[in-house]
Parts: C-alpha cells; sequence; structure tokens
C-alpha cells in the first residue's frame, strides 16, 4: 500500500462526485454543502425557498468549489420527482444524497418548568399535553422530519447506484447520509414529543433501507449523522457557550462546554461520503460533544441526586435509572 494512498487527499477527495442536500441553504445543511463543494463535490443544494439558496451561492467563493441552487419541496412526490428528472438529464447520476431539511413542530415548555401549574398531577399533566398539541401538528412535523427520509432516498436510489456501478474508485460505493439528531436517541422529549420522536423514526429508517437495499444488491450505503447543539434555523445563528445548556435541555451539561462547529459537521458527512467511509454501512454517527455520554450514564450510586443543566431539573431516586 503507497503512502499516496493513505494521504487526506486520497482518502477524502470528493473530486468528479455529484451530491444533493436537501435543506442545504442554511445551518446544517449549509455548513455540509460548503464541506462537500469545496473538498471537489458538486453540490445541489435544495430548498422550498429559491431566493434563500440563491443568496447563499451568489456569496459563495465559486473558487472554492460549486454549488448550485435548486427549488424542491421533499414533502411532496412531484416536486422530488422533478429535481430527480433534472439530475438525471444533466448529471446521469449520483453520489452523495443528504436528507438534512427539518423543523421543530410542537412543543410544550411546561414541561422543563417544574413549578408549571400543568404538572400538578397526572391527570392534570396528560391533558395539558393532550389539549397543547394536535394531530394535525404532529403529521405536519412527520411529513417533513421523516418522511422525505424514505421518498427522497427511493427516488434516487438508481441513479445512486449507477453513480456506484460507474465509479473507476475500486470499492466505492454511492452514500445516503440522513441528518437525525441526539434527541431521537435520548429518552427525553426535551419539551417536543413530536420532534423526537420523529427523528427517532428516521433514525430506524436508516437502518431499515441500510439492511434491505444490501441484501437486494442495491450498491448504496445508507447511514446516518446525529449532531447535538449545533447553530441552525431551530436554534440561533451562533451559540455562545452560556446557551448551550439551555438550547439542548439535557439531565446534565454538555461536556465539551461549547456547540458543535462547521468543520466538525461537515468533516462527519465528508467521511461518510468519501472513500475513507466506503466500508461504513447502517450506522448512526453521534457528534454531540458528549451530550449523550453522561445522559446514559446518569446512575447515581443508589442514593438520590439532583441534577440541573439549564432550565431542567431531574431527580434521579435509584441505581439503575436511566433517560
Amino acid at each position: 500500500m503507497s503512502a499516496q494512498s493513505l494521504s487526506l487527499q486520497s482518502l477524502y477527495d470528493l473530486t468528479g462526485l455529484v451530491a444533493i442536500v436537501t435543506g442545504g441553504g442554511t445551518g446544517i445543511g449549509l455548513m455540509i454543502s460548503q464541506g462537500l463543494a469545496a473538498n471537489g463535490a458538486k453540490v445541489y443544494i435544495t430548498g422550498r425557498r429559491k431566493d434563500v439558496l440563491d443568496k447563499v451561492v451568489d456569496a459563495w467563493d465559486k473558487t472554492k468549489g460549486e454549488m448550485i441552487p435548486v427549488q424542491m419541496d421533499v414533502t411532496s412526490r412531484e416536486s422530488i420527482q422533478e429535481v430527480k428528472k433534472m439530475i438525471q438529464e444533466k448529471e446521469g447520476k449520483l453520489h452523495i444524497l443528504v436528507n438534512n431539511a427539518g423543523q421543530v413542530g410542537p412543543t410544550s415548555p411546561f414541561l422543563n418548568d417544574p413549578s408549571a401549574p400543568e404538572l400538578k398531577d397526572a391527570e392534570t399533566l396528560g391533558q395539558s399535553l393532550f389539549n397543547n398539541e394536535t394531530p394535525k401538528e404532529w403529521g405536519d412535523l412527520y411529513a417533513i422530519n421523516t418522511f422525505p427520509t424514505f421518498f427522497v432516498t427511493t427516488a434516487f436510489l438508481g441513479l445512486l447506484d449507477k453513480g456506484s456501478r460507474e465509479s473507476q474508485t475500486p470499492g466505492f460505493t454511492s452514500s445516503v447520509i440522513n441528518i437525525t439528531s441526539i434527541s431521537g436517541l435520548i429518552k427525553l422529549p426535551q419539551d417536543h414529543f413530536a420532534y423526537n420522536s420523529a427523528k427517532a423514526a428516521a433514525s430506524h429508517l436508516t437502518k431499515m433501507m441500510a439492511t434491505e437495499f444490501a441484501l437486494k444488491g442495491v450498491r448504496v450505503r445508507i447511514n446516518a449523522v446525529a449532531p447535538g447543539v449545533y447553530a441552525s434555523e431551530m436554534t440561533f445563528d451562533e451559540i455562545p457557550p452560556e446557551l448551550v445548556n439551555k438550547i439542548g435541555k439535557g439531565v446534565m451539561p454538555v461536556p465539551a462546554e461549547r456547540a458543535g462547529t462547521a468543520q466538525e459537521m461537515a468533516g462527519t458527512v465528508i467521511y461518510l461520503a468519501s472513500p475513507a467511509g466506503c466500508y461504513t454501512n447502517g450506522q448512526e454517527i453521534v457528534i454531540d460533544g458528549g451530550y449523550v455520554a453522561p445522559a446514559a450514564a446518569a446512575s447515581v450510586g443508589g442514593k438520590e441526586q439532583t441534577l440541573r443543566s439549564g432550565s431542567l431539573l431531574t431527580v434521579f431516586l435509584h441505581r439503575g435509572t436511566g433517560i
């Protein structure tokens, strides 16, 4: 094995690869889009707001990579098919699909306020949750956070498989990367049951699709990245250290004591999409500054202990109690 084959340029080079990033014009999607483009990929950034996409592309240094704005509504099969037809005509194949589009949905803020009257007793709590959120709100949230993981992936599956089969790089396979969340992995609703359960569904979809497509001989890898606290339209454009735990709403402070960076987000996706990640399939990589680790280890040695993080107060009563 040559030293050149182990160089950063060889391991992580995306030159000549075609990518689509849904929700690619803001926040985490923009971090990913810029990272892919800067490392050689031709990136189609999609979203419902064409003006936002155009602004991002106009501001991008074209000498650092190619980004192309494309309007697409991931909740519409017709819109997805139109973009698929366009990619088929212009590129004939696809190598990277990042399912990133999403939103927050209904919340019940009183869950994180120990003094809230809604927490008076089980009946009051149940009725407060029942009355505060609607089935339509839940349906709308799943329509943007969960359903597109399936429909966008299946629409582009043939083009992704073709990208694998036409590659001249030994062992290369196209990649679908679903942006899930630590919110779908922990056992705490963080005041939004709908969002966390929708992200959990996207995580499980990732594993099912990876398994089923492998069984069917499809040469496409399906993985997920589960971010912790990152700047986005769902949080803030910038997140100073003092806001990290208020946003995370965890049972303990985030060990890293800061939000994640664009480099950390883009770097993880680049790994999965690049030759370096071609032996990785059906996995979910958590990038959270340690958020999940102390939550998973929150057993407190058999005695009562109170843990406070941001505005959330949680009491652990017995050994083995988790979240």
